[in-house]
């Protein structure tokens, strides 16, 4: 199949199939005496793996690690169980972050419950100005 095919059936833009090859997530396809490139189903099974990797938000760097592992099938997967222990423990810091971001902005918008004008917003004048002990804390 073309790229055209590939990217269509996996679902993602012809570009990003061009950049996982260029920077060695797929392996380069055959081509044609015509130049152009052909597409296998291994192709087509690999990107989709990438692409579902990208839905858990692993990094491009450790689904090249997953993709260089899953190469050595008899070698033993600990490596696997530690680079998503990493991801888990990453994605707990995220949402701990995210918690407290939330916190924040339900905070200030608890600042303009009434409708007011432009010029007397508590939302707009604690951006512009922020106390002491939120400016610390950012």
């Amino acid at each position: 199949m073309r790229i055209g095919e590939l990217s269509k059936e996996a679902g993602c833009d012809v570009e990003t199939v061009r950049y996982y090859e260029r920077i060695g997530l797929l392996p380069e396809p055959e081509r044609t005496p015509s130049g152009y490139r052909t597409y296998g189903t291994q192709h087509l099974e690999r990107l989709q793996f990438i692409r579902h990797c990208r839905t858990l938000q692993m990094p491009l760097a450790e689904i090249g690690t997953l993709l260089s592992l899953q190469a050595q099938p008899a070698q033993e997967c600990n490596e696997i169980n530690d680079l998503l222990d990493h991801h888990i423990q990453r994605i707990q810091e995220q949402m701990t972050s995210l918690t407290t971001l939330k916190a924040k902005l339900v905070e200030l918008r608890c600042k303009c419950n009434l409708p007011a004008s432009i010029r007397d917003c508590a939302i707009l004048h604690d951006l512009a100005h922020p106390s002491a002990r939120a400016a610390n804390q950012l």
